[in-house]
């Protein structure tokens, strides 16, 4: 009874139960017309035996006529029905291309929403005193209390794989799980190099790290002492896989797709969790629109024999983060 429910209340789905049904309607209205303009032959024939009969065919040159009445006015029942048929057909496919751009934004919403906590989340912790103390001065309680601190962050906080601190110099100072990273050089890596470059909060795209084993976003944020003084960068490995909790719970028809984009069309993230960092939707319609400048809308296209609504919408970001410039897919299938 819960799946039942479910269903009925996916728009998209009752969309393509009406067009299927419509498409029943035109078939019956083309027998209607077949029926149609087979009465008018009968009614041609009909008048033509009438007409050699002479006045012994009168009559039924009467009943030839209204059978010849009906035809035609059943062949303007079934134009205006073919009309009305087909409004109903691109009115439908209007609103499942409505509903799925709809879909599309509120996704990438979502996943802006998480994001930009996590943003904030770098932010705070930065300003720690385990944090600055463990660059402010090098020693082991010190490297000991932010190691405890992180850890119990990553304990409480299971979005994370990890977090460390490193100097200006880029040498990892504290892990919060992975002890091997303390001590090694990170100054060559984009987030510590673009972090201490912008002094600011710097956010990597989506990548495959080798260290924590999985696809993670880098959240960067410079650390400073009271009086201001640049003492180094700390910075978390989130875990893109609770990015799935938001791409899962999004109700699409069976044979549906959703795919997360980056700001070159790579997926980044995908229902069937197929092709990420891989596969480049940049030849699609509909990732052309998004490269061209435009943020929310859709498009129809031929894919594999299939006609399908294309939506997107690209990030907006949320409040102080500005997003990556990602985008959301959605792909029903229409015919």
């Amino acid at each position: 009874m819960i799946l039942e429910k479910e269903q009925t209340l996916n728009a998209s789905l009752l969309m393509n139960e009406l067009k299927q049904a419509n498409k029943k309607m035109r078939e019956v209205v083309k027998s209607i017309d077949f029926i149609s303009s087979q009465a008018n032959l009968l009614a041609l024939n009909s008048a033509i035996e009438a007409a050699r009969a002479g006045e012994a065919g009168r009559g039924f040159s009467v009943v030839a006529n209204e059978i010849k009445r009906f035809s035609e006015q059943s062949k303007q029942a079934n134009e205006t029905s073919y009309e009305l048929i087909q409004n109903i057909q691109e009115k439908a496919n209007e609103i499942i291309a409505v509903r799925t751009a709809d879909l599309a934004f509120d996704t990438i919403d979502k996943i802006d929403r998480n994001l930009f906590e996590r943003n904030c989340d770098v932010q705070a912790w930065a300003t720690f005193n385990e944090i600055r103390d463990c660059l402010r001065q090098e020693s082991e309680t010190n490297r000991v209390n932010a190691t405890k601190f992180m850890k119990q962050i990553v304990d409480i906080y299971e979005v994370y794989f990890d977090m460390f601190v490193a100097n200006n110099d880029g040498i990892v100072l504290a892990a919060g799980i992975d002890q091997e990273l303390v001590g090694s050089d990170v100054s060559k890596k984009e987030w510590f190099k673009k972090t201490m470059d912008i002094k600011d909060v710097y956010v990597t795209d989506m990548y495959y790290s080798d260290s924590m084993k999985g696809h993670t976003v880098a959240y960067s944020c410079p650390v400073r002492d009271e009086k201001g003084v640049l003492l180094g960068v700390f910075t978390t490995r989130f875990n893109w896989n609770f990015i799935y909790d938001i791409i899962d719970a999004v109700k699409l028809n069976e044979g549906s797709e959703l795919f997360v984009i980056n700001n070159k069309g790579i997926v980044i993230g995908s229902r069937d969790r197929k092709g990420v960092l891989h596969n480049n939707l940049s030849s699609t319609r509909a990732v052309r629109k998004l490269m061209n400048g435009e943020t929310y809308g859709y498009t129809v296209e031929n894919q594999y024999g299939k006609e399908k609504i294309v939506a997107f919408c690209r990030t907006k970001g949320y409040n102080a983060y500005k997003g990556k410039e990602w985008s959301v897919i959605v792909s029903e299938t229409i015919s």
